[in-house]
C-alpha cells in the first residue's frame, strides 16, 4: 500500500504520461490536484456528527453544505441566484484547510492569523491546477471570502448553518465543551441573514430554544 503522497504523485505522473501522452501536461496537473484534495479527508473539525461517534472532517462538511444548497436554495434572498456557482464555491472553499487546518470559529487567538494562513494555502493548492482552472478556482474562493455577491452570501449562510444544526441537535455538546456563549453564536450566525431571511429566522428560533434548554448560556 502506498501511503506517501510523493509516491502516489510519481505513479500518477508515470501512468498519465504513458497512457495519455497527448494531454499529459494538463491532465497530470488535474490528477495531481484531485489527489491533493484527498488530504482534506484528514482535516478534523470541532463539529460532532449527529449520532456523536466522532468529529466530522472538512471533506464531509464540504459535501454536506453542497448538498444543502441543492435542497435549500429556494430560500435564498435573491431568487435568481446561480445554484451551480454556489455549489462550486462550497466544494472548494475549505480546500485551504489542507495546509491551514480548520480554525475553530470561536477561537479568537487562532483567527488572528487565519486569513494569512489560508491565503498562502490558496496560493499553493489552486496553483497545482492548469493556469486557467487555477484562476477560476481562486476567483471562486475569493468571491466566497468577500461575501459581495448573492451566491457568496448564500454559500456563507449554509456554511454557517450546517455546524449550527449539528450543535443544536447534539444538545450543544461542542458549545458546552468550549464554553461558548449565546452572544457569540448570534454574532457568528448573523451573516445567514444576508443570504436568506427565512433561514435566519429559523436560526433565531433554534437559538432561543437552545438557551431555554440550557444548550447555551446567555
Amino acid at each position: 500500500m502506498m501511503n506517501d503522497t510523493s509516491e502516489v504523485k510519481s505513479v500518477a505522473e508515470k501512468i498519465t504520461s504513458e497512457l495519455m501522452p497527448q494531454k499529459s501536461g494538463r491532465f497530470k496537473k488535474q490528477i495531481e490536484f484531485i489527489l491533493e484534495a484527498d488530504k482534506l479527508k484528514h482535516t478534523l473539525r470541532r463539529t460532532i456528527l449527529l449520532d456523536r461517534p466522532r468529529r466530522e472532517n472538512s471533506a464531509e462538511h464540504s459535501w454536506h453544505i453542497a448538498l444543502a444548497v441543492l435542497v435549500l436554495s429556494e430560500y435564498a434572498r435573491d431568487k435568481a441566484v446561480d445554484v451551480f456557482r454556489v455549489v462550486k464555491m462550497l466544494l472548494i472553499h475549505d480546500l485551504v484547510e489542507i495546509d491551514a487546518g480548520d480554525t475553530y470559529c470561536y477561537d479568537d487567538q487562532g483567527r488572528e492569523n487565519q486569513a494569512q494562513r489560508e491565503e498562502r494555502a490558496a496560493d499553493r493548492i489552486f496553483n497545482i491546477l492548469p493556469e486557467d482552472q487555477a484562476r477560476s478556482f481562486r476567483k471562486l474562493w475569493d468571491e466566497f471570502e468577500n461575501r459581495a455577491t448573492p451566491e457568496s452570501r448564500l454559500a456563507n449562510a449554509l456554511d454557517r448553518l450546517q455546524p449550527f444544526l449539528h450543535n443544536y441537535f447534539t444538545g450543544g455538546q461542542t458549545w458546552q465543551e468550549n464554553d461558548v456563549k449565546s452572544s457569540q453564536v448570534v454574532s457568528r450566525m448573523q451573516p445567514v441573514e444576508d443570504g436568506s431571511l427565512f433561514l435566519w429566522n429559523y436560526v433565531k428560533s433554534l437559538l432561543d430554544d437552545a438557551v431555554r434548554k440550557g444548550y447555551l448560556s446567555g
